[in-house]
């Protein structure tokens, strides 16, 4: 069973930058995927970003692009999310979780384990 507890998040204005950070419980933490998923109120649980187990390879999804690193710290149990240039259409609760099936890397179905989320609020 891995835990995972993001932190990380607050209330910023439009163009401000946030990290957020998911810390997991297991040293087999380096042996999962990883992914980065929102959901707004009223909507879906939605994919932000991805990275394999080693690092090596990451995917994000088309509204972030440019904007939002994914990047993780396998010594540290821990992986990142570099939010840059906020908008107010990226408030939402951010979800930390873990996986082995990089397939479907964009699914909520491909993650085993889900962190508690944390709020992104961001202000116009």
């Amino acid at each position: 069973q891995v835990q995972l507890v993001e932190s990380g998040g607050g209330l910023v204005q439009a163009g401000d930058s946030l990290r957020l950070s998911c810390a997991a419980s297991e040293r087999t933490f380096s042996t999962y995927h990883m992914g980065w998923f929102r959901q707004a109120p009223g909507k879906e649980r939605e994919f932000v970003a991805a990275i394999s187990w080693s690092g090596s390879t990451t995917y994000n999804a088309d509204s972030v692009k440019g904007r939002f690193t994914i990047s993780r710290d396998n010594a540290k149990n821990t992986q990142y999310l570099q939010m840059n240039n906020l908008k107010p259409e990226d408030t939402a609760v951010y979800y930390c979780a873990a996986g082995e099936d990089w397939g479907r890397r964009t699914s909520i179905l491909a993650y085993r384990y889900w962190g508690q989320g944390t709020q992104v609020t961001v202000s116009s």
